[in-house]
């Protein structure tokens, strides 16, 4: 779990903070292999001017400022230019959570407070709740300003880094809204709550990855990779019958459950 330390500023207020990072990747990854012989092919990093490998600690960071002209900037020069200001998360103002729209939403990560920080930790985090609202702040992150939702929860604070609005592409496909009969938008409501369940994220699970372990597993063991059945989905022949056909499978799931 990566962490990095900071400080929530407030007014006056300093709030002394860890961030971890709230996901792990648990995906399957394949390596790349040479269909003749099924060794890895592997990728160095080698110099452009004398075609020497290059060891990871030998490469610095280089803007072109011009054809073929860098200026080398260092990790240290980076990090010296960033004000106290720019080294804290600044709250900006704060806003409803309805008013943001999760395309802005980019990684999440959980604070918790640092040693002296709790008293304050816990009274943002409760006074956030009571009124329902969420933080915008401000802070630099590698090398750029980093837009961030300080996100109250039950149990503590959820930290997500946010995209700027130029970050994000205009929604491009636009499409004529046809009309929807009342009958229509009543049976597509009573399907909405025929499957209206409260949300357990351990109810879920990543099932084409267990196939795909399963694949591996089979050829392994030399055995033949055998596709699964068909669920023989039905044609939709018509917008109603489809919903009301809807209805009561989610109806009937639910008496099974």
């Amino acid at each position: 779990m990566i962490s990095r330390k900071s400080v929530i500023t407030f007014g006056m207020v300093a709030i002394p903070i860890g961030m971890s990072t709230t996901t792990q990747d648990n995906d399957i990854h394949f390596n790349q292999l040479h269909k003749g012989d099924n060794s890895r092919i592997r990728y160095k990093k080698t110099c452009a001017h004398c075609g020497k490998e290059v060891k990871t600690e030998e490469i610095v960071k280089g803007f072109e400022y011009d054809d073929d002209k860098y200026v080398v900037i260092t990790d240290e020069e980076i990090e010296k230019i960033k004000t106290e200001k720019e080294k804290s998360i600044q709250i900006l103002h704060f806003a409803q959570l309805n008013q943001i729209s999760p395309v802005f939403y980019e990684k999440t990560y959980q604070a918790t407070p640092e040693a002296g920080g709790e008293k304050a930790f816990e009274l943002l985090r409760s006074a956030l709740m009571g009124e329902q609202k969420i933080a915008i702040g401000k802070t630099v992150m590698g090398t750029k300003d980093t837009l961030m939702a300080i996100i109250p929860r039950e149990d503590g604070i959820l930290i997500s880094t946010m995209f700027y609005a130029d970050d994000i592409k205009a929604l491009q496909k636009q499409y004529t809204k046809p009309e929807v009969l009342e009958q229509e938008l009543n049976m597509a409501k009573m399907l909405i709550n025929s499957m209206d369940t409260p949300f357990d994220p351990s109810k879920y699970k990543d099932e084409y990855q267990g196939r795909l372990r399963a694949l591996i597993e089979t050829k392994i063991s030399g055995k033949e990779v055998v596709a699964p059945e068909s669920e023989g989905e039905g044609k939709v022949i018509d917008l109603m019958e489809a919903l009301k056909a809807s209805v009561e499978k989610a109806q009937k799931d639910k008496e099974t459950a």
